[in-house]
């Protein structure tokens, strides 16, 4: 094969890359999207801590709901009769226990639905760097091929200079380029390293060298209907959302709480008095009393200020959740939008690019044209490939944003 239909292979294959996998190594382990993903959420340190928030939610549930316990009180005096046995009960207020039951029930449900945040951010954020991780490795094989049709570009102008046909100029213009695509290739490659250990570093593996090799490949996503709902969407509102209103219930019903304590908890008191050695009073004797707290030097009334302030705070921080909910699902349909129009438009520049690039190359070999022609079209054909990818990438991450804001809390 002559040097000039080996370069004219070589920048054909350009628009083929993007549809490639990584090339299988026995030392590592295959791994796909949702492998990535499982073990990301499986190994996940933010999921864990959000379970452990959502464990101490359901204790401090179980304690609200609970009854104050009694006090048993056994005494001596001298005094007859000498043995004393109490029992003190206290009485909460009606509504206090379940106020305060109902605001820790509400802290739960924030809980539960910042730990479902949680691990579906924690997927998303595994689904977006495996996309990074994806387009790397594109840009790493686009540069290889690169590198490769500018060392043919180098031969066919040598063997055009030896035949008379270029000039010295072209064939240092051709060398300045390979030395380029070989810098291009380096860099590249490195990064494509670093992308698939950040994503063994987020699926919880060891980062120290290269571990797994990716499966799956860039894809073009639909942009859903503004008719239609959105990924995941439900009549609920979105989680980030819901999380905010069971705050903000929580915070109203701790501040009924407080006001209701103004006065403190009464208790009931029954025991008995026996053993009196003179005879006088034979028999047990029983008692009764009642004690009630009297607010004369405390009316609660800081800590009812910090619970009016905590209202006023999850109100605020709900009001503020809503629009950064709307304003994050907003901004990711845009961004999947432009994404999907720009894909668009790569395939017909890809289409027009590689044809340029066979077409600058042919003729360079027929002493129709001149390199700086043929440069130039291997510029546009790299571009057009790389941009294909950049924008597949963004693509895909627009969408998994756009998932992730609009999943509802069921």
């Amino acid at each position: 094969m002559k040097p000039h239909e080996r370069a004219t292979l070589l920048l054909a294959a350009l628009a083929a890359l993007p549809a490639g996998a990584q090339q299988a190594d026995p030392v590592l382990r295959p791994v796909s999207r949702a492998d990535a993903l499982a073990e990301a959420l499986a190994n996940g340190t933010r999921a864990k801590i959000a379970l452990a928030d959502t464990t101490a939610a359901h204790g401090a549930v179980a304690a609200a709901s609970a009854y104050p316990n009694p006090a048993l009180a056994a005494g001596y005096s001298k005094a007859t009769p000498q043995y004393h046995v109490s029992l003190d009960q206290p009485i909460e207020y009606p509504g206090l226990r379940s106020a305060r039951a109902e605001a820790a029930r509400d802290l739960q449900r924030a809980s539960h639905w910042r730990f479902v945040l949680e691990r579906a951010a924690l997927q998303v954020e595994a689904d977006t760097v495996y996309t990074a991780a994806l387009a790397a490795l594109g840009h790493a094989r686009l540069s290889a091929v690169s590198a490769r049709a500018a060392d043919s570009l180098l031969t066919l102008a040598r063997i055009r200079r030896e035949a008379g046909d270029a000039s010295d100029l072209e064939v240092e213009l051709a060398s300045v380029n390979a030395l380029q695509m070989a810098n291009a290739n380096a860099n590249d490659s490195i990064a494509a390293v670093a992308a698939t250990l950040e994503l063994q570093r987020v699926m919880g593996i060891g980062a120290e060298r290269e571990r797994i090799v990716l499966t799956d490949s860039l894809r073009a996503v639909a942009l859903p209907p503004l008719t239609a709902p959105l990924p995941g969407a439900g009549a609920a509102p979105p989680l980030a959302v819901a999380a905010a209103e069971a705050t903000a219930l929580a915070a109203s019903h701790a501040l009924s709480v407080e006001q209701n304590s103004v006065f403190s908890t009464p208790s009931l008191t029954l025991g008995i008095d026996t053993h009196d050695p003179s005879g006088a009073e034979p028999g047990l004797l029983p008692n009764v009393g009642v004690s009630v707290p009297l607010p004369l030097w405390s009316r609660r009334t800081g800590e009812i200020a910090l619970a009016q302030a905590g209202v006023f705070r999850a109100q605020a921080e709900l009001a503020e959740a809503r629009r950064e909910s709307d304003a994050r699902i907003a901004r990711a349909r845009r961004d999947l939008e432009a994404a999907n129009a720009r894909v668009a438009r790569d395939g017909n520049v890809l289409a027009s690019a590689r044809r340029v690039a066979s077409m600058s190359l042919t003729a360079y070999a027929e002493g129709a044209a001149g390199i700086p022609t043929v440069l130039e079209a291997q510029r546009t054909a790299r571009d057009a490939v790389a941009h294909y990818l950049d924008d597949l990438a963004a693509a895909q991450i627009a969408y998994a944003l756009l998932t992730l804001h609009s999943l509802p809390a069921q």
